[in-house]
């Protein structure tokens, strides 16, 4: 039995596993990474491995792949041991990663990356690029046949790229793959594709070891889950009899609140949007924000949601129309000036357009407000930091370190020190772009509860988000972009996943 009692990591009849390990401990200077971590998945097999960030999950899947070498235990494929002494040694012994960052270089074409490392060559000297492209195409052609093996690599779509990292498994012979976070960048319709193309790696009998947040995606495609916890094994379930609360209790440890919805919105208008555009990304937009509300805006990749709020935050500037704030209207030329009316946004893309990697938790969260820190050019330090304290605490921020490097930082946090900056420059509109994208189940709740707390405090919040049970859970009204315009409003009690959807596809006409 497992640490909690639920079932074993052996799999049914006693049958040898595909992959298994056993007793895996991993220690870095002052960090116990891993503490005698133990699973097996079976011929295949999709198995899910989940826990919060820094739960040890990267590091089981480092020391699986040969990224890192483990300081105790071992690791067997269809029961012989593996000496997993780096990545190439791994991949030559049954064993695959395909990274979340795709390890591919853009300028090669697909067949050149599906043998990177290992070209077939003419008599051990010139490379064989007629026999690469044949090979490739064969090992493409159960998995996606439209993929041309000629192709430069940059000009795949990110699902196609996976793809043909899992190709490059299969030439290798791999007999356990492992996705970290898979789906990432992908399209509702590109994880539907993800999934016929891990059914048909488990008919081969591979095994395939599943990593993700997005627990309706674990759910959908795998049947058992190894549950991490600060390093340690916590247990291993069959999904069919465990429930989404039951698994996020074991990640967290903690129950978790299933907050029902509590609208907070008034009817006093804080921001007017009146037909605002940029050239074919964003048409012809019109719609208010409350005070006290939460506006979810949805819509398919491309749809112009991200291009909306760049425009409302002044990092892009509008070619037509107008945003009034308290019924005055105003010109954001840059965000620095959308900041000065109090509207603030958290970017998607956090590592790049949200934070300086490099500085402290203190210099990051301070960024908009040093001004109000500053005395005859000389900043308050004092003050600066003891409101910094107050504020990693308010929004919860793990470890409250407010000294350590912000890119030490689980995305989840990073998230958390960016919502903080926002708080501490007083900014009553905030606008959340794809708020819990790779963070795991403890933060989400944590982000969910904090844009909760923002508008029961009288701010007016909006969210940009793909993943439909998010936005229904959080808004008041969702305003639906198709190919750059608003196809509608939906109004909380009209809100359901299929009205969305079909605004989304079809932008409200007749089908």
């Amino acid at each position: 039995m497992s640490p909690t009692g639920h079932t074993d990591a052996g799999t049914a009849g006693g049958a040898i596993p595909r992959l298994s390990m056993r007793g895996i401990g991993k220690a870095f200077p002052g960090v116990q990474a891993l503490r005698n971590v133990s699973f097996n998945v079976a011929r295949g097999e999709v198995h899910a491995l989940i826990g919060e960030n820094g739960a040890g999950k990267s590091s089981l899947l480092k020391v699986l792949s040969g990224v890192y070498r483990a300081d105790a235990g071992d690791i067997r494929v269809d029961g012989k041991l593996v000496d997993a002494a780096s990545p190439k040694a791994a991949r030559m012994q049954g064993i695959a990663l395909i990274h979340q960052e795709l390890q591919q270089v853009p300028h090669l074409d697909v067949a050149q990356n599906m043998f990177l490392g290992m070209p077939l060559t003419h008599g051990g000297v010139f490379t064989d690029k007629t026999q690469m492209r044949a090979r490739a195409s064969t090992a493409l052609a159960s998995l996606d046949p439209s993929i041309d093996v000629t192709a430069p690599i940059r000009t795949l779509r990110v699902a196609q790229r996976q793809i043909v990292e899992i190709a490059r498994a299969l030439l290798s012979d791999a007999r356990v793959i492992a996705m970290d976070e898979p789906t990432s960048s992908l399209t509702p319709r590109e994880f539907e594709r993800l999934t016929e193309v891990i059914a048909t790696l488990a008919a081969r009998g591979v095994g395939v070891i599943y990593v993700s947040h997005k627990l309706e995606e674990v759910y959908r495609v795998c049947t058992r889950a190894t549950v991490l916890r600060d390093g340690a094994l916590v247990g291993v379930v069959d999904l069919a009899n465990t429930t989404e609360d039951m698994l996020v209790g074991m990640m967290v440890g903690r129950t978790i609140e299933a907050r029902a919805h509590h609208g907070h919105a008034g009817t006093e208008r804080v921001l007017e949007i009146s037909g605002l555009g940029r050239g074919h990304a964003v048409r012809g937009v019109s719609f208010a924000l409350h005070r006290g509300e939460v506006l979810g805006i949805a819509g398919l990749v491309g749809a112009g949601r991200t291009e909306l709020v760049r425009l409302i935050a002044g990092v892009d500037r509008a070619d037509s129309g107008t945003v009034s704030l308290h019924g005055r209207p105003i010109r954001s030329a840059s965000p620095r000036e959308a900041i000065g009316h109090g509207i603030a946004l958290l970017p998607e893309e956090r590592k790049r357009d949200g934070i300086v990697p490099l500085r402290s938790i203190v210099s990051n969260m301070a960024l908009p407000a040093f001004q109000r820190w500053s005395r005859f050019g000389l900043v308050r330090t004092q003050a600066l930091r003891q409101r910094v304290r107050e504020m990693t605490e308010r929004v919860g921020l793990r470890p409250p370190d407010i000294d350590r490097p912000i890119r030490l930082f689980s995305g989840g946090n990073q998230q958390k020190a960016i919502l903080g900056r926002w708080l501490m420059a007083d900014a009553g509109i905030l606008m959340f772009d794809e708020p819990t994208r790779g963070i795991d189940v403890g933060a989400k709740a944590d982000i969910y509860r904090l844009i909760e707390d923002l508008v029961q405090q009288g701010k007016s919040v909006i969210v940009v988000s793909s993943e439909l049970p998010e936005i229904m859970r959080l808004s008041d009204r969702v305003l639906v972009m198709w190919r750059g315009e608003m196809a509608g409003i939906l109004e909380r009690a009209d809100m359901n996943e299929s009205a969305i959807m079909h605004l989304a596809v079809s932008g409200g006409r007749p089908q």
